[in-house]
């Protein structure tokens, strides 16, 4: 493995490494005005969601660390403590990397970028039509976190209103398939978190998953099931019993399949048993996958 001591490396190969270790990210594309009224729009990937209520979100305009520069948005919300935070998809990925252009004070990137400006509701920035979320917010507070070019300042802001494109709308929720948003990576490297790119995993909010050291031995010391096949059957709340495991054996037709092969020999057990429930972890099944192993292990 290789290891940097974070402040022996030069700013530049520092951000370069944090960027494309952590990842992805959301893209705030933040339209601000200065005390002029001049609109400003510019993508920006140090960003998340923080708090839900009050609904707080937070994103990071860092100091340039080629120059030590800030950047015009912060500079705007300075002037004028509003930002509207547009939401980035793939139709308009594009166009939002071209608005990242450092086009001089003054010029207008909606132009600059295609983009359609249309008015908000409660504050002066205005929101990006193409954007299938807009979000107005205030700021509330914004925090230097140092005084070097690549220094962090953190724009801290607060969700006044909410605008979504029905478009994207599955029973009333958003639906991501339907949004296809994007998120940022190191270098020019971008994702998309739509189409095959998305899988769920089940959280264990309102139950108890039993947990990977509940698994007996022969599950853990497997060759065939990674972390993340340990992980899913932890996340069970109940350990079946043997009788459990053979009527669900029975009654999927499995019985036949287990009893043709040789079980006392641990290579071919592994090799059939363990890729059989492994299948069954695909389909998003981990009880079934405990079953069949418990079927074939327990005496």
């Amino acid at each position: 493995m290789i290891s940097y001591i974070a402040s022996e490396i030069s700013p530049v190969k520092l951000q370069a490494t944090l960027s494309a270790a952590i990842g992805p990210r959301p893209i705030a594309f933040a339209s601000t005005v200065d005390a002029e009224g001049n609109d400003n729009l510019s993508p920006f990937s140090f960003f998340n969601i923080f708090s839900s209520n009050p609904p707080i979100v937070v994103f990071s305009p860092a100091r340039r660390v080629r120059n030590n520069t800030t950047k015009h948005t912060y500079e705007n919300v300075l002037e004028v403590p509003e930002v509207v935070i547009n939401m980035v998809n793939y139709d308009m990925v594009q166009q939002t990397s071209l608005a990242s252009t450092e086009y001089a004070k003054g010029v207008n990137e909606f132009a600059k970028a295609g983009f359609t400006a249309i008015a908000s509701d409660m504050i002066k920035p205005k929101r990006v039509a193409e954007s299938p979320v807009q979000l107005e917010c205030k700021v509330i507070e914004t925090k230097p976190l140092g005084d070097k070019g690549g220094a962090g300042i953190l724009v801290i802001c607060e969700v006044l209103k909410i605008h979504i494109d029905e478009s994207i709308m599955t029973n009333e929720r958003i639906d991501q398939q339907k949004i296809k948003l994007v998120g940022r990576l190191g270098e020019n490297w971008y994702t998309k978190a739509f189409d095959e790119a998305l899988f769920e995993v089940a959280k264990p909010l309102t139950t108890l998953g039993i947990g990977i050291d509940m698994l007996p031995a022969y599950f853990k010391k497997s060759n065939v099931f990674t972390g993340n096949d340990l992980g899913m059957m932890g996340n069970v709340e109940k350990f079946p019993t043997k009788s459990e495991s053979l009527e669900y054996i029975v009654n999927e037709g499995l019985s036949e399949y287990l009893n043709n092969h040789n079980l006392d020999n641990d290579v071919e057990k592994e090799y059939y048993i363990h890729t059989l429930a492994k299948k069954y972890l695909t389909f998003n099944k981990p009880e079934a996958a405990i079953k069949i192993m418990v079927a074939a292990y327990e005496k």
